[in-house]
């Protein structure tokens, strides 16, 4: 049996948030020719989505997220604040550890890969709002990866709840390291790096990247 007719409800709203127009009008054409989509809108940016959808009477039920726009984590967790009921799947993603738990933190409900078809993509966000997950098994292993690491990093440890490497990074930013130098330093992208410090300052409940490393320094000595 195909899944598809089986994850998604009919008439399934979905909004395209894609800054590449070419890229963007071949999704658009894509759903619009399978019965079970309904798209609402698109646009090439936040700002622009954000209008989009307060002209709307209600949220669509999924919104599909380019990993590459300039807001990048940001608009997902924009899109999420101010619409708590929407499914935010994530486009393009890098099947590395970093970029696949920086999205999941961000509140994505589904991760696709830049390999992936677009039957994978069709597919992935019809799970998404039946509150499922379809992904690959790098993606699998990264977030599985990543609770082991919160469980362990928890036990025996009075300080706060950090990962490892958002330590590492505490410790790089300690050094006198830009978001840029990090992101070149530890090979990751800066988008991510980006979202690892929002984490941080929230997590450490400070305002600032100097806050951190001294509220690290003084609670567990690390940097």
């Amino acid at each position: 049996m195909d899944p598809r007719n089986t994850l998604l409800r009919p008439d399934t709203e979905v909004f395209v948030l894609v800054g590449v127009r070419l890229y963007r009008d071949g999704i658009v054409d894509a759903l619009r020719r399978d019965p079970r989509f309904r798209v609402v809108g698109s646009a090439a940016s936040l700002r622009t989505a954000r209008e989009e959808l307060e002209g709307l009477l209600s949220a669509p039920h999924v919104a599909l997220l380019d990993l590459d726009l300039p807001d990048g984590f940001g608009a997902a967790r924009a899109l999420r604040e101010a619409w708590p009921t929407l499914a935010v799947v994530a486009l393009a993603v890098r099947e590395t550890d970093d970029d696949v738990v920086s999205w999941a933190e961000a509140g994505v409900s589904g991760l696709v890969s830049r390999s992936a078809s677009m039957g994978q993509l069709l597919a992935a966000m019809a799970a998404a709002v039946d509150d499922q997950v379809l992904c690959s098994p790098a993606v699998a292993g990264a977030l599985l990866r990543r609770v082991a690491s919160m469980s362990s990093d928890g036990v025996g440890n009075d300080g706060p709840p950090l990962t490892r490497r958002e330590r590492e990074i505490v410790r790089l930013i300690g050094n006198g390291l830009t978001n840029k130098q990090i992101a070149t330093a530890l090979h990751i992208e800066l988008a991510t790096v980006k979202n690892h410090v929002h984490n941080i300052l929230a997590k450490l409940e400070v305002g600032s990247r100097r806050e951190a490393v001294a509220h690290i320094r003084r609670s567990v000595g690390v940097a």
